[in-house]
């Protein structure tokens, strides 16, 4: 006889506490039945305990087991390149192991292998074992961040890009290890300073002929020609125990007269092109003094008439590396388009040149108003003529004189126009007509590669009826008419100048008494900060319907009145800077509103 099969005998969960065996004697029988009333008892109890409270957590899971069990994995669709999961290899064994034994982390010597050493005891790694990056974050968290050479120059110093200012406390760190002593010297090496003379290019020649290993560490050479040297008296040579009697300016007896160990351009090049095969920036700076003398291009210049030279083929050495070319003291080095045509033959691939005046002067307006107007190569033009930031209150002579014989704002445009030229960044004075001629030299808007405008002005040229009108400051409303002027013409230039996406029109008077108010006009990115006025805004609409001002302010400050009767303007901004600036507003400070 069979047991019946159904639902109400058969459990699959609770089998063994509620199936019924024939084959165990009734007594304990009987007493195995008493249990599991208890037991179902408990277990009734428990859930009418749960589910009569709401805030209980409810039953408890099932086994993990269970879980696993019921779990059936979805059926991969036919797509699939892989229809059928590859069963996967658990059998871990050491590659390593000659006998292929399996994994065992029983093992005394894999157990050996995967402990964790105590805090104090060393695991055998140094300094050297770390990785190279790891080095270079150290040495960046110590002595700052390199800049590399090949970085956009407009927005950075080259005159302190590659140079560590703290090189006596980094060559003291090269003692560390062989790994930071390799390290160390390309961040001491990457740009270094030469005085321009003979004895001195003759001794850094010996210097990295000894050590060829450091010549490709050097990336900006900077080469100064002095103006001066000393000629000691009598009293400086002599060995008196009295010391030299020293004037308030730091000069003592001893006099100065002209260099005359100088070395020339040809030499300073052959040089460069010998020693250093990764040099990407050069600089040149001739010296400022008065009636300075000019550096020499070539080894034969200077020299007497009655000294016989043989007639040569004056060519300069090529540099090809040299990318950047920057020029202190410009009117030493360059005088003429035939000192500049000398120079660029050196470096032709040349890309970017910076070049600075000193001084301003008749001179560097005219010499570079003929080196402007000659067909460029260049990506990159910064020229600075003019950089003393004062206000002047008329035009000075010197610019009379460049006025009455050229238009210097017609030449910068004409370079500006080139068509490789990518970014222009100048200093000195400029007007509207820099943009009204750079818009008629663009035929093909879709071919202008022109990408940023950087304006800093000393004054805008314009034609005056009287000398008091000429004037350069914020209470100067003919100044600040030109100005608004310019920006107007800058900004219809944006029509045709589709690549420019930075322009910058500022004015800087260190003088002023409010520094924030100093009138500038900035886009960048589709948004304006600066001067405004209802025209600006207009013509702004009409060429990028894209640009938005930040901030569009009516009013300077409070404007109140004092005891004396007297107006007065309490600024929004004192020290901030200011991103609205309303043009109509600086005829109040022309009318005499003092700033407090």
């Amino acid at each position: 006889m069979s047991l019946p099969s159904g639902p109400m005998f058969l459990d699959d969960e609770h089998g063994d506490s509620l199936a019924v065996e024939a084959r165990i004697p009734r007594i304990d029988r009987d007493q195995s039945m008493d249990e599991d009333e208890g037991k179902a008892t408990v277990e009734l109890a428990s859930i009418m305990t749960t589910t009569s409270n709401p805030v209980s957590p409810g039953p408890s899971s099932p086994p993990l087991d269970q879980r696993i069990q019921d779990f059936v994995p979805p059926t991969r669709p036919s797509s699939t390149p892989f229809p059928q999961p590859e069963p996967r290899n658990t059998d871990f064994r050491f590659l390593s192991s000659s006998q292929g034994s399996l994994m065992d982390l029983d093992e005394p010597e894999l157990a050996d292998m995967l402990a964790v050493p105590p805090a104090g005891e060393s695991i055998g790694m140094g300094l050297n074992d770390l990785p190279a990056e790891i080095h270079e974050c150290i040495l960046d968290h110590l002595f700052g961040f390199r800049v590399s050479p090949k970085s956009k120059s407009s927005i950075m110093r080259w005159g302190t890009a590659l140079r560590h200012p703290r090189r006596k406390e980094l060559s003291e760190l090269s003692l560390v290890s062989p790994a930071w002593r390799i390290l160390i010297q390309e961040r001491l090496y990457r740009h270094i300073k030469l005085k321009a003379t003979v004895a001195s290019l003759r001794d850094s020649f010996t210097y990295f002929s000894a050590h060829p290993h450091l010549r490709p560490y050097i990336k900006h050479i900077e080469i100064w020609f002095p103006v001066f040297q000393p000629k000691y008296g009598p009293l400086a040579l002599s060995n008196a125990n009295t010391l030299p009697t020293v004037t308030p300016d730091g000069l003592t007896n001893a006099s100065y007269i002209l260099p005359i160990d100088n070395c020339s351009l040809e030499e300073a090049f052959y040089f460069v092109a010998e020693c250093f095969p990764e040099v990407c920036v050069l600089t040149l700076e001739g010296g400022e003094r008065k009636k300075a003398p000019k550096v020499k291009h070539w080894i034969d210049d200077g020299r007497s008439r009655h000294e016989i030279v043989e007639p040569r083929l004056k060519v300069m050495p090529k540099i090809d590396s040299i990318r950047t070319l920057i020029c202190k003291g410009q009117w030493n080095l360059i005088r003429g388009e035939d000192d500049f045509a000398t120079i660029t033959s050196a470096l032709p691939n040349l890309k970017e040149w910076h070049g600075s005046y000193s001084k301003p002067k008749s001179k560097s307006y005219l010499t570079m108003a003929e080196v402007l107007a000659k067909p460029m190569r260049l990506t990159t033009l910064n020229l600075c003529i003019e950089a003393d930031y004062r206000r002047e209150h008329t035009f000075p002579p010197y610019f009379l004189k460049v006025q009455s014989r050229v238009h210097f704002c017609s030449r910068l445009a004409l370079a500006a126009a080139s068509p490789s030229l990518e970014h222009i960044s100048y200093t000195g004075r400029v007007c509207k007509q820099f943009f009204v001629d750079l818009m008629a030299r663009q035929k093909d808007p879709r071919a202008a590669r022109l990408k940023s405008i950087d304006l800093t002005v000393k004054n805008c040229c314009r034609q005056v009826a009287h000398w008091n009108e000429s004037g350069a400051s914020i209470t100067d409303m003919n100044f600040i008419g030109a100005f608004e002027a310019l920006v107007l013409a800058g900004i219809k230039a944006l029509g045709k100048l589709k690549a420019v996406e930075y322009l910058r029109i500022r004015f800087v008077d260190l003088d002023s008494p409010v520094p924030p108010l100093n009138p500038y006009f900035l886009m960048h990115n589709g948004w304006c900060s600066g001067v405004w006025s209802d025209a600006i805004i207009a013509e702004l609409n009409r060429v990028r319907p894209d640009a938005r001002f930040e901030e569009l302010s009516e009013s300077f400050g409070v404007v109140g009145i004092t005891k004396d009767g007297r107006m007065t303007i309490s600024p929004d901004f004192p020290k901030s800077r200011a991103l609205s600036l309303k043009l109509s507003n600086y005829a109040l400070l022309h009318n005499g509103i003092a700033i407090t």
